[in-house]
């Protein structure tokens, strides 16, 4: 997904982070300035549906508009998934175990 906050925002005339984080705070949605800084220059990891729910209200568009989908790089992520799930095993047909170790550990009293 491509996060699409500045493109929309550009449409309706909000040029600066401050701008935007203005109009948030009027209409109830309070954003620090790092979580702010998040938004406007980068792709959040996550946002909280009450808040798309306040940014979309102020840019008066919907969640459509902001996260645009990329089905290629779902596509490409799919196929290098696939790609590493169909690699055969060293010891023929089966797959082999995966051996994990929890250094660190402490062993179970006696």
């Amino acid at each position: 997904m491509k996060w699409n906050l500045r493109m929309i925002a550009a449409q309706r005339d909000i040029w600066k982070a401050s701008e935007l984080k203005r109009l948030l705070a009027d209409a109830g949605l309070v954003i620090s300035a790092g979580k702010m800084s998040g938004l406007w220059s980068g792709q959040p990891v996550s946002i909280r549906l009450d808040d798309l729910d306040v940014i979309c209200a102020v840019l008066n568009c919907t969640p459509a508009d902001l996260l645009v989908p990329e089905p290629e790089k779902a596509a490409e992520r799919r196929a290098q998934a696939d790609g590493v799930a169909a690699a055969p095993a060293a010891g023929g047909d089966r797959p082999q175990p995966i051996v994990r170790r929890h250094l660190g550990r402490s062993t179970p009293p006696r």
